[in-house]
């Protein structure tokens, strides 16, 4: 590969007219990525265990993503869904769909995962013919209005922007460690009470169009809902008619070794929400549901311009057949068991660690002051975040009072790269 170093200050350049308003976690430079490893302009790597925030979950530069990316630029890169079909398409929702369990069936490609989610509020009300959303308070869903209406894992997502949609009610979360002392069958009996005690005071049954939940909330914090959590939901919506919605934009794709994250619990929702590592970085997202579902959703009821691009579809479908050829739902269960087996070595080494938590690679290690008050301490995450990065690491933080380091390496991580990740993030924490 030719040198793509040239030493340059990408934040001056961008000073005078990129946007301001969009968040970043590192102000560093970057020229190319390869394999895990992402460089900057002065050609320092880093191993990248942040992947764009679970998007390039098969890192970058991949030899059969990028092949797929080079064929279909070749043949044809407009989007043609208003107009017909085109074969990445048909070939990737065919391929996706076969991924999903009975009776999931039938594939909307979008753009986004916040698209994905406004889509699948849009069905839950036109095919229900009610009126109400619930979410999970520390949810994060997206920054579309829909989306944002039931995000609340920062104040800021929601700061001047009310009102925001109407009908939208947000339900505790059962947060084991911080709550319920690690207890999750009492986590789950507390939060399934609370939403019945939600529909006998606050809004009935009757009227809820859909729940929506991650398995695992993601900017939240990294907390995994119990699987006793997930059954009884989906059990208190069948009693009520309310579709369930599984935000599986961050967990799905092997993230959690299961391919999808509700399959640990051994349900299956109604609607999936499905995103971020799709295309291995190329925009795409997509609404999974029964084709009744859709049926009922009716012609024409929603729709996409740039929704299912033949280059991103392509991209998707390598993806999918890389997850498949290379086990690597299987490889990032075990390799995230080693990534947990050693975050838990570190923790019992050191006071601040508070909770080591998710499956597979989707882990989450909350920093406190101490373990007796399990105050959170978000300023020794964000300088963790920054000594990692300076030793070569790339990992990042979440949780609503950014309390949390969240690693999400990519799901074909090797051994030697688990243990290199850990051998630096050690380091971090002794320095900081």
């Amino acid at each position: 590969m030719a040198d793509q170093t040239s030493d340059l200050d990408l934040a001056v350049l961008a000073g005078g007219h990129l946007t301001p308003v969009l968040g970043r976690y590192f102000e560093r430079s970057w020229s190319h990525g390869v394999g895990h490893r992402l460089y900057d302009t002065s050609g320092k790597a880093y191993l990248d265990f942040a992947n764009g925030i679970a998007v390039t979950a098969l890192g970058h530069a991949h030899p059969a993503v990028t092949a797929a990316i080079h064929a279909q630029v070749d043949r044809l890169i407009g989007p043609t869904g208003a107009i017909g079909y085109s074969e990445p398409v048909v070939r990737l929702v065919d391929r996706l769909a076969a991924t999903l369990p009975d009776p999931i069936d039938s594939i909307f490609l979008l753009n986004s995962g916040s698209e994905a989610i406004d889509g699948a509020m849009k069905l839950a009300r036109r095919v229900s013919g009610r009126p109400v959303i619930i979410g999970f308070a520390g949810a994060f869903h997206g920054r579309t209005y829909g989306a944002t209406s039931i995000t609340s894992s920062s104040p800021n997502y929601r700061r001047g922007y009310e009102p925001l949609l109407p009908s939208i009610y947000l339900a505790p979360f059962p947060s084991v460690w911080r709550e319920f002392d690690g207890d999750e069958d009492r986590a789950t009996e507390v939060s399934l009470q609370r939403l019945r005690t939600m529909f006998a005071g606050v809004v009935p049954a009757s009227t809820v169009a859909a729940i929506f939940i991650e398995p695992i909330q993601g900017e939240g914090g990294y907390l995994p809902a119990p699987t006793s959590f997930l059954r009884g939901l989906r059990e208190l919506c069948d009693e009520h008619g309310i579709l369930l919605v599984a935000d599986e934009i961050q967990t799905g794709y092997g993230r959690t070794g299961a391919m999808w994250a509700f399959e640990r619990a051994g349900i299956v929702p109604d609607v999936v929400c499905i995103a971020k590592a799709i295309a291995n970085g190329l925009p795409l997202s997509a609404i999974a549901t029964s084709r009744d579902l859709q049926e009922r959703w009716g012609r024409g009821a929603h729709g996409s311009t740039y929704g299912g691009n033949p280059v991103a579809c392509a991209a998707a479908l390598a993806v999918l057949e890389t997850i498949e050829s290379e086990g690597l739902v299987a490889n990032a269960a075990a390799r995230g068991a080693e990534l947990t087996a050693g975050l838990s070595r570190l923790q019992a080494e050191d006071e601040r660690i508070g909770d080591v938590r998710g499956p597979g690679l989707m882990v989450g290690v909350e920093l406190v002051s101490d373990r007796a008050s399990k105050k959170a301490d978000g300023a020794l995450v964000d300088r963790l975040v920054a000594r990692a990065a300076d030793l070569g690491l790339l990992i990042l933080a979440c949780g609503v009072e950014h309390q949390v380091v969240r690693w999400i390496p990519p799901i074909d991580a090797s051994r030697a790269e688990i243990a290199e990740a850990l051998e630096i993030f050690g380091e971090a924490l002794r320095t900081v």
